[in-house]
């Protein structure tokens, strides 16, 4: 048996073999799963379309937030908030924020909040997060912790932790 794998004559034969299969499974088994695919992918392209204009006719404020001129110059923690408040019908009585210096790491500069709505429900702080973060790109929610109020059955405290980065 180990005189058939020494013998040079079986790769001369194998190897041509082996180049010439090779197109024939890639015409049979790779093309046509690459064909699928692709119009999966297509099917998931139209149906991400048809949301996107799903959620714009549902919520078209979404685009004159991003048009809005106040969002650019300098950001600051007091004003976003205030200004998101005031949109997702939160008084400022319900809103509690202390913000954090910048901290500079190399030539990178970041500011931490931490935001305390008490007493919303959770279609406000969802609002609230969903508005916060598409009006100002820069900023991400690190953290949430919901609390439910025992005594109402819709009523939460909701704390937010958000970094800025400039």
């Amino acid at each position: 048996m180990r005189d058939v794998y020494r013998n040079p004559m079986l790769y001369y034969l194998l190897a041509p073999l082996l180049v010439a299969v090779w197109p024939l499974f890639v015409w049979a088994a790779y093309l046509p799963q690459a064909q699928e695919s692709w119009d999966k992918e297509q099917s998931y392209y139209v149906e991400g379309q048809t949301y996107i204009l799903d959620i714009l006719r549902m919520d078209p404020d979404r685009l004159d937030l991003a048009a809005n001129s106040e969002v650019s110059g300098e950001f600051s923690y007091a004003k976003a908030i205030d200004r998101v408040a005031n949109l997702c019908r939160i008084p400022a009585s319900k809103c509690d924020y202390s913000a954090g210096g910048v901290i500079t790491a190399g030539n990178k500069k970041k500011q931490q909040a931490r935001i305390k709505l008490t007493d919303v429900d959770v279609v406000q702080a969802a609002t609230f997060l969903s508005r916060m973060q598409s009006t100002w790109v820069k900023l991400t929610c690190d953290k949430i912790s919901l609390t439910k109020d025992k005594a109402l059955p819709n009523q939460w405290d909701v704390d937010f932790t958000f970094w800025y980065f400039y």
